[in-house]
């Protein structure tokens, strides 16, 4: 009897990019579909497929599936799905004042299994005057912050910041935040796209973009305000974000990164080569690499830099 043994997980898995119109979006990842503009590109997650190579056309779930050791090392299960999610953001407008719930949250709220939403953004470009929210303003109460939700007074109570290029800021579920006009970034998230929407700018309602203000209510919590770390202080390089869904580090050509699962690289400047278990891979900006745990690390060489992020 034959047995039909799954192909061997190469050590570098270029992803294909799938881009997403938003009504907030701009033109600097891909044309208008439609007629509105693009505003995300998710650029890893179980849905991505694989662009080259001898697993061309398959999917990072398939090969979880086929692979579950070789690709998320011996702590993660891989009945639980792919755990994270990466996109670029190019925001010509604002986004809706929005929070997510954690894990036990969704779980309730949503459904059995089901993950919450931590992230991460890191600022590539920030046009002169571009702002974001990011929690409440301090002394605010919950009660307050509740009657806020619920009768249309969140700016007043939304804590307003300026990014700068290179600037990282970790979002942990149950934080009011919003991205404003100006801004190209990267994003790490869990895999959820669970989303209450608190204000929509008076936005058109539709059935894709209803507010969520009991939801918002339950969830959102009046002492976060997210974590900076500041390019002034990083470079953009070392470890960025550490907290338990992920880990975000920053490298340059010359560095080696360990890993002890899976590692999504993004080339965010410049050109990258990629090197790991005995494979090369020149990569562009705005390329995302798997590379699975079996690597055991990447390597990377060239004139650039790129975001890591590992579960």
């Amino acid at each position: 009897m034959t047995v039909n043994l799954p192909a061997p997980l190469p050590a570098l898995l270029l992803l294909t990019p799938r881009f997403h119109a938003r009504v907030w979006g701009g033109d600097r990842l891909a044309p208008p579909i439609g007629g509105t503009p693009v505003g995300e590109a998710w650029i890893a997650d179980g849905h991505s497929v694989v662009a080259a190579g001898p697993l061309a056309g398959q999917t990072v779930d398939e090969l979880m599936r086929a692979h579950p050791r070789d690709l998320l090392g011996p702590d993660l299960d891989p009945r639980a799905g792919f755990p994270l999610l990466i996109k670029l953001l190019d925001c010509r407008d604002w986004l809706s004042v929005q929070v997510h719930p954690n894990d036990a949250q969704a779980q309730v709220m949503v459904g059995p299994g089901e993950r919450g939403k931590t992230e991460a953004w890191h600022f590539l470009n920030v046009e002169p005057g571009a702002e974001l929210l990011a929690g409440v303003t301090p002394g605010t109460t919950p009660d307050a912050l509740a009657d806020a939700i619920r009768h249309g007074g969140i700016l007043d109570v939304s804590e307003r910041a300026a990014p700068e290029v290179g600037d990282t800021l970790f979002i942990p579920a149950g934080t009011l935040h919003a991205l404003g006009p100006g801004l190209l970034l990267y994003e790490v998230q869990q895999a959820s796209d669970t989303t209450y929407r608190v204000f929509d700018w008076d936005r058109p309602a539709s059935a894709g973009r209803a507010l969520h203000l009991e939801e918002s209510v339950a969830v959102t919590r009046a002492d976060l305000r997210g974590d900076w770390k500041a390019a002034a202080e990083t470079g953009g390089v070392g470890e960025l974000v550490r907290c338990p869904e992920f880990t975000l580090v920053g490298a340059r050509g010359g560095d080696a990164v360990p890993l002890t699962s899976f590692g999504l690289v993004t080339v965010v400047e410049g050109t990258l080569t990629l090197a790991a278990a005995g494979e090369r891979l020149e990569v562009p900006a705005f390329g995302t690499v798997l590379v699975p745990a079996h690597a055991g690390q990447v390597t990377l060489s060239g004139d650039g830099r790129a975001l890591i992020a590992t579960p």
